[in-house]
């Protein structure tokens, strides 16, 4: 099976389409730059969903639904707002065969018609803050597209929130930023560097865009998730006013957020390999395959009843568990499909395993001997089987981390920068106090791009790498998707 994927040091483009077509996460569609997400896939889009709907809802939020089609007049209120998305738009002019008095605009997002409505039911202070998440498709027509990572069409959340005071958008804007942090670190096991982008970066008529920076098994940067505050642009754009309690009418300040399908990318290029996915735990479709073996038919019978025990023994305690009962394919066949699947532990159950009452455990985070374990009971399977499950699921994040350590480089002089970027790639950080101009510079000399501006970041003046100016400010640069 791995025979069909190419090696990520070989072709780490062709390395990545591989895995998504092997494992059938996806395929293209007809229309360029759309893909069909295969029922893999979306299991897997499915449990980032999950955990990141109940986190929203633990922090107030309630989820809505807002059309897919805006009047074009909404959408062009907020002229930077227009020019930021104008090159990505699609627009719908035609409707049941006759010209539309109103071209409409297929969402890429949603600030224009969300704060259209927004501004019918808001009238009062008691009526802030609006916490409102959608789960949503949009489009965007790109130019260059990769399945999951960039396409014409992809499914997101989006968070659209509405306050009283800048202090408490504020608030909210980071608030949904550790979300993120807290799911990208602890559901998808990716390390991430939350930061502020650049103005160049900044979010089309935002004030603030905040962002999660994860590296990817190439040493580049993906950007999984953003959040953004608004001020009182879209506000002013849609009339979104209320009175306070002194009866004066104010603007309300806005915010705000999205994860898109993206995520699936970054779990498989974050933890993936070359034997194909390497999925954790908590986001996995199936967290246990079980691989009955037997070579006669006669110990087809009771390998089974262990087997099927086992099996419901894991599933009454909440794992997500399959048992593979293909009768045309080898044992060796199936271990080599379901590592390629990223499924994160193998259980095999044989005749010498019915006879002894016990199991072989095998983890797919580490390769071959080092991650067997040989004679678990069978009393103690369900538990083995959750403790392990958590040590895989901690085990992948530490090599995450483990990789973004090694390849992140504190660099002092452009000179230096380039030659790191060209040898090594990875993380730089520097010290920064250029322009839009000097990010334009450095991004067509080494095609690299200003992540973000950390904010977790130690207090050090220096010299910025380009311009020479004393700063205290840090930047992460790196290549991107």
């Amino acid at each position: 099976m791995t025979n069909n994927i190419t090696p990520q040091s070989e072709d780490y483009s062709r390395w990545y389409l591989d895995i998504i077509r092997e494992a059938e996460l996806a395929e293209n569609s007809e229309a360029r730059g759309s893909m069909v997400i295969r029922p893999y896939g979306y299991a897997l889009w499915e449990a980032i969903q999950s955990g990141l709907d109940r986190r929203f809802k633990d922090t107030g939020h309630v989820n809505a639904y807002f059309p897919l089609f805006i009047p074009k007049s909404l959408f062009q209120k907020e002229a930077e707002h227009v020019k930021g998305f104008d090159p990505e738009l699609a627009v719908v002019t035609i409707g049941g065969g006759s010209t539309l008095e109103e071209p409409l605009v297929v969402r890429p997002t949603s600030e224009a018609i969300i704060g259209h409505h927004y501004a019918k039911w808001i009238q009062s202070y008691r009526d802030l803050p609006l916490l409102i998440n959608q789960w949503a498709n949009v489009v965007r027509w790109e130019m260059r597209n990769r399945p999951f990572l960039r396409t014409t069409e992809f499914l997101w959340q989006e968070g659209h929130t509405a306050h009283a005071t800048e202090d408490e958008a504020r608030e909210e804007t980071l608030r949904m930023l550790d979300v993120y942090v807290d799911f990208a670190e602890n559901d998808a096991a990716i390390p991430v560097i939350k930061g502020i982008k650049s103005d160049r970066e900044t979010f089309p008529g935002a004030v603030n865009t905040y962002t999660i920076e994860g590296m990817m098994g190439n040493k580049w940067a993906l950007q999984m998730g953003t959040s953004h505050y608004l001020g009182t642009k879209f506000a002013q754009m849609n009339q979104i006013k209320f009175l306070d309690q002194n009866n004066v009418s104010q603007l309300c300040h806005t915010t705000s957020w999205g994860i898109s399908t993206r995520m699936v990318g970054a779990v498989i290029m974050a933890h993936g390999d070359n034997q194909g996915l390497r999925l954790p735990p908590v986001l996995a479709p199936i967290q246990v395959v079980i691989v009955p073996i037997w070579r006669k038919e006669a110990e087809r019978v009771s390998v089974l009843e262990v087997v099927d025990r086992v099996h419901t023994n894991l599933r009454d305690k909440g794992i997500r568990v399959k048992v593979d009962r293909r009768d045309d394919q080898t044992p060796g066949f199936k271990y080599n499909d379901w590592e390629m699947r990223g499924v994160p532990m193998r259980i095999e159950i044989g005749p010498r395993d019915v006879q002894q009452q016990s199991v072989v455990f095998a983890r797919r985070d580490r390769p071959g001997k080092e991650g067997k374990s040989f004679g678990i009971p069978l009393s103690e399977v369900a538990h083995e089987t959750q403790t392990l499950l958590h040590s895989i699921q901690e085990n992948l994040r530490l090599q995450a981390l483990q990789t973004r350590a090694d390849n992140t480089h504190r660099v002092t002089s452009y000179t230096a920068f380039q030659e790191v970027l060209q040898e090594k790639e990875g993380f730089l950080h520097v010290h920064w106090a250029g322009t839009t101009q000097d990010e334009e510079r450095i991004q067509e000399e080494t095609k690299a791009t200003l992540r973000c501006l950390p904010l977790d970041s130690t207090t050090e003046e220096g010299q910025c790498i380009l311009t020479g100016k004393r700063t205290s400010q840090m930047a992460i640069f790196a290549r991107a998707y």
